[in-house]
Order: C-alpha cells, then structure tokens, then sequence
C-alpha cells in the first residue's frame, strides 16, 4: 500500500516538474521573440515619426503625431521604385541560375558513381570553409579585366556557376533520401538524362527548390559590398545601395531610412508567407547539412 502511495506522490510530482519545464520553456521562448521584435517595433514607429522626434532623448516608442507620410516622401526623395525593381532583376535571376547548376551538381553527386566523387563532394564541403573576404581582391582583378565593371554580370554570373557550396549540400542531402523508383522507371519509359533530371527528380525535390530559391533570392536582394564594388552607374543600383543614400553630410533621415527600410523588407515577408509550407520542410534538412559539415564526410 506504501509503495503504491510513494508510486503515485511520485508520479504527481514528475508531472508537476514536466509543467514548469513547460511553462518555463514558453516563457523564455517568448521573452527572446520579444526581445528579437523590439527592433523590427522601433523601425515600425521610427517610420512614422517626424524626424526631431526620431532623434529625441530619451527614445520613446510612441509618436505625438504620425506621419505616414514619410513613406511616400522615401519614394519622393529617391527612385526607391527603380532600386527595388533592380533588386528584383538581380536576386531573381540570380536565385534561378543558383538554383539551377547547384541542382544539378548535387543531383550528380548524389546518383553518379565516378572516380574522384568523394574527393569532389570534399572539395564542395571545403568551400564552405572558405570566407568570401579573402576572394574580394582577386575576383575584382577579374571582373576588370573582363570588362563586366559597371554592369550586372558579376553580381549574375557566379551564381550560374555551381550555386554555391550550401545550395549543392542541400540537394545532395535531398537527392540521397529520395528514392530512385520513379528515375528508373522513367528511363525503362524511354526518357533521356535531362528529362529525367527535369521532370521527374527535380520535382521530387520541391522543398529543397524552394528553400534554396528563397534563401539565394534573400541573399542577393540583401547584399551590399558586391553591388557597392562594381556597380557605377545610379540607375542600376539596387535597394541596398539605395538605402545607403539616405546617409548625408547633413545627418541621417532616419525617419525616412527606416519607411524605405521597411517598404524594401516587404517583398521577402510576401514571398515567406507564400513558401512557407515547403521552406519548412527544407529546412528541416540543415541538420544534415550541418552534420556533414562536423564529420567532414561528404558522402
């Protein structure tokens, strides 16, 4: 009867210890969303405020009188519309070019058997290791003496050779734990190599197309340096560039920043709303990913 008595005092308690490990875990998970919201809040308000009250101390979140305004008056002030439209050129042909050859390459190392395949996948694993700092000098002594300074084709072309050492992995990972019934039966139907790779493996494939889309699209719209080395001409500019324009010797519009900030963030949460289901489940492969990247096997 004691034992029985102990058993269940025992059990109650496990239970009361699993709630408060429960609750607990809720509360710091939205104690850190919280805390990772309050800047996206306080460019939210900044948006909105005339600009003495944007520099005002102490800083306060509240506004004695919005100014919508200011959105409008980013676009005003400078061609916002031309510089996401840019973006909109860069980062999508960009992203389908990547999305494209980094398939490819990962279909390839996930079905062929070839000599040197293990030494490949190592050599794919390695580039990952590689900072892209230490590549600034030598690919602008390249893109010069091509001639493509001033034009798109250094910020497009790279990502039509191979995607990237990520976007190849994650096909990789994908390809592998995809079963290769339906490959066979295309082939036993008559289908070449490239109807089989388009038609039939690739969509089979749909979240890793999506997530690596996605991730090389945001990649590209958001990067800086690249744009800023060999990038001359205003017109080409994209919003990245674009929004650095709102710094002058006079001081900042931080109102205005953070109105054209927002309008040019915009895009990519309409996009992640729209993927959202498959970039999910692509993602759901990164641990792999990420475990290929400690063991260092590729395969």
């Amino acid at each position: 009867m004691g034992a029985a008595t102990g058993g269940a005092r025992e059990g109650r308690n496990l239970m009361r210890l699993s709630r408060v490990m429960h609750v607990t875990s809720i509360s710091l998970a939205a104690g850190v969303c919280a805390w990772m919201l309050l800047p996206m809040l306080w460019a939210a308000t900044s948006a909105l405020k005339p600009l003495e009250e944007t520099y005002a101390f102490p800083p306060t979140f509240r506004t004695q009188s919005p100014q919508p305004g200011n959105f409008v008056e980013a676009f005003r002030r400078l061609p916002m519309a031309r510089f996401v439209l840019n973006s909109t050129w860069i980062a999508g042909v960009s992203a389908f070019g990547a999305v494209l050859t980094s398939a490819m390459a990962g279909y390839a190392l996930a079905r062929f058997e070839f000599r040197g395949r293990r030494i490949v996948g190592a050599c794919v694993l390695a580039a990952l290791l590689v900072p892209s700092q230490i590549l600034i000098v030598p690919r602008f002594l390249q893109y010069e003496w091509l001639g493509w300074l001033g034009t798109y084709k250094p910020l497009i072309v790279p990502a039509w050779l191979g995607g990237g050492a990520f976007n190849v992995l994650l096909f990789r990972q994908f390809f592998v734990a995809t079963p290769r019934e339906a490959e066979d039966a295309a082939r036993l139907d008559g289908a070449g190599p490239w109807t089989v790779f388009l038609r039939v493996a690739l969509p089979s494939v749909r979240p890793a197309v999506v997530t690596a889309w996605f991730l090389s699209f945001v990649f590209h719209w958001q990067e800086f340096l690249d744009p800023l080395l060999y990038l001359t001409d205003f017109k080409t500019f994209p919003v990245s560039l674009g929004l650095r324009m709102f710094q002058t010797l006079a001081g900042t519009w931080a109102n205005l920043l953070m109105a054209a900030s927002l309008t040019a963030m915009l895009p990519l949460v309409l996009l992640f709303l729209m993927m959202e289901r498959d970039l999910m489940r692509g993602l759901g492969v990164l641990a792999s990913v990420r475990r290929g990247r400690e063991t260092g096997d590729p395969d």
